[in-house]
């Protein structure tokens, strides 16, 4: 099969999204992970619309990409000046990027209702922009915004769009669906119209062998990454998106999701095999970047994507993975997950300690024993198919395996409001680490995080600052019982990460200052031990 190329626009589409926002420096990072997984076109922004921008194309400037071609981003020339004096297609010559793309007019609509000018001189804005750009050695790839919409209103004229583009020397032609409203069964029939209207006209110039298309879905309709696969197997050669899908509106085509699709499913090469083992990182790198929670649903790389509860099909992949997983997980980077609940059984609880390396034979309790007080604590409110952390230490805690790396003596929280002041919270906590007594108070923006600040701070001293990769990723509190007013049983839910692993802790009480604390010391034990078995810390 032919290899489909990969064009990133996480750092220019992708910051359109709500609450997304990237420094240049950001920019940067991310376009040098991008790099590293093997994508083929990075657009790095609009140099000629913003100062972040074009600093970032000047610290890009200084980097070299190994895999990637940078791509400067930008619209056909203004009406009523020559291209040349047009100073957004300047900036991206300027830019250093060896892509330049352009995006213009392909609706009629908007051609007349929102430039306000004749359909014929929008196709010489196009022909003269992609002109322009090609005259100063750039590779040149129009997009064609709005094209499915405009081909369903004036498929004559969309195709005349194209062929001024094509007539002007562009490389590449992306079809885009800008609105995110087209069906997979009208991006294969518009698409083979398309070509057969465009290359049956001698005037051309060009065969179909001598275009390289492109496609560009948003996901209004649910349905950007079944429209990018529809334009692949209708002859795209190359498929644009985010990762993560982040993107304006209801976000973009979720590169995360087309990769794996079109290699592993498909059996298009993209990005290598070695590669497609780092999307799992890639994509919580750019969610971190982006201060955005990771989606455990989202396919092939989320935390769940590979994650079992029921106790039937944990017993079925246990002799056979196949039989309840589309594919490895290993593949895409990911892991597979064995969550326990009241639902499962003997063979979960088997697999969880087999999975964390903990030996539950030699010893004197049973599976089933295990298994029974697993559900005794779910009916107390624990919740362990989200809170891998905290199920890992009891497991070892009722085999007698647990080697606790600190240990509580007490804690006191002080919670102080002044009447025109907001609250101020402070923490005093002692606990043990071996034979070494910590005592330390920190202050914090509430009574957890004074609590948070106080544990660090005393942990720190004696393990050389390991907790500082450490941080909060979500932090959720569920009163499990209403009918007992504020004196009601509450679930705190924590999750963290470092750079390498997310985990989850979980913690129950009346008082939601120990659950806090219960799910919040299982979290620095939990990444404790994982340092300590990796010879991190002694």
């Amino acid at each position: 099969m032919e290899q489909v190329m990969v064009y990133d626009t996480t750092l220019r589409d992708g910051t359109q999204g709500e609450n997304i926002n990237f420094s240049a420096y950001d920019k940067l990072k991310i376009a040098i992970k991008l790099d590293d997984l093997g994508i083929h076109y990075i657009e790095g922004g609009w140099p000629g619309s913003n100062k972040r921008d074009e600093s970032f194309f000047e610290m890009a400037k200084a980097e070299t990409f190994h895999n990637a071609k940078l791509t400067a981003f930008g619209a056909t020339h203004k009406f009523g000046i020559t291209a040349a004096e047009d100073r957004h297609l300047n900036a991206i010559i300027e830019s250093g990027a060896d892509v330049g793309i352009i995006f213009g007019k392909t609706w009629d609509l908007h051609v007349k209702k929102i430039l306000n000018i004749e359909l014929a001189e929008n196709l010489t804005l196009i022909r003269g922009s992609v002109e322009y750009l090609k005259q100063n050695n750039l590779e040149v790839h129009y997009d064609a915004e709005h094209f499915f919409d405009g081909y369903k209103d004036n498929p004559e004229y969309a195709v005349e769009t194209l062929k001024a583009a094509v007539s002007g020397g562009a490389d590449v032609i992306v079809l885009c669906d800008t609105n995110g409203g087209t069906l997979p069964h009208e991006v294969e029939l518009i698409m083979a119209d398309m070509r057969k209207a465009l290359f049956n006209d001698p005037n051309v110039g060009k065969t179909a062998e001598q275009v390289c298309f492109g496609i560009h879905t948003h996901n209004d309709s649910g349905l950007a990454v079944a429209n990018s696969i529809t334009a692949v197997r209708s002859g795209a050669a190359i498929v644009q998106g985010t990762i993560n899908g982040y993107g304006e509106r209801c976000g973009n085509a979720d590169l995360t999701t087309i990769i794996p699709i079109l290699q592993l499913k498909m059996g298009h090469p993209c990005i290598g095999d070695e590669n497609l083992k780092k999307l799992r990182k890639a994509s919580l790198y750019v969610s971190e970047m982006a201060n955005m929670p990771p989606i455990h649903s989202r396919p092939f790389v989320g935390k769940s994507a590979f994650a079992h509860k029921g106790g039937i099909h944990v017993n079925a992949i246990m002799k056979e993975p196949r039989a309840y997983e589309h594919m490895e997980p290993t593949l895409v980077g990911n892991e597979r997950r064995v969550l326990v609940s009241d639902l499962g059984g003997k063979s979960t609880v088997e697999y969880k300690a087999r999975e964390m390396g903990i030996d539950i034979d030699s010893n004197d309790v049973s599976t089933s024993e295990l298994v029974a007080e697993v559900k005794r604590l779910e009916q107390e409110g624990y919740q362990f198919d989200v809170a891998d952390g905290t199920f890992k230490i009891l497991m070892e805690k009722l085999t007698n395996q647990f080697q606790p790396l600190f240990e509580l003596d007490s804690f006191r929280v002080t919670i102080e409001k002044d009447k025109d002041q907001p609250c101020h919270s402070h923490a005093l906590i002692k606990i043990g680490v071996g034979n070494v007594k910590e005592i330390t108070a920190a202050e914090g923006h509430g009574p957890v995080s004074a609590l948070d600040n106080a544990l660090r701070k005393a942990l720190n001293h004696v393990y050389a600052n390991e907790l500082d990769p450490v941080h909060l990723v979500d932090f959720k509190v569920r009163v499990l019982d209403g009918t007992e007013g504020t004196g009601a049983k509450v679930r705190v839910l924590i999750e963290s990460r470092d750079e390498e692993k997310l985990w989850s802790t979980i913690g129950v009480s009346e008082d939601i200052i120990e659950a806090s604390w219960q799910a919040l010391a299982d979290s620095f034990q939990f990444k404790l031990a994982k340092d300590k078995v990796n010879g991190v810390i002694p």
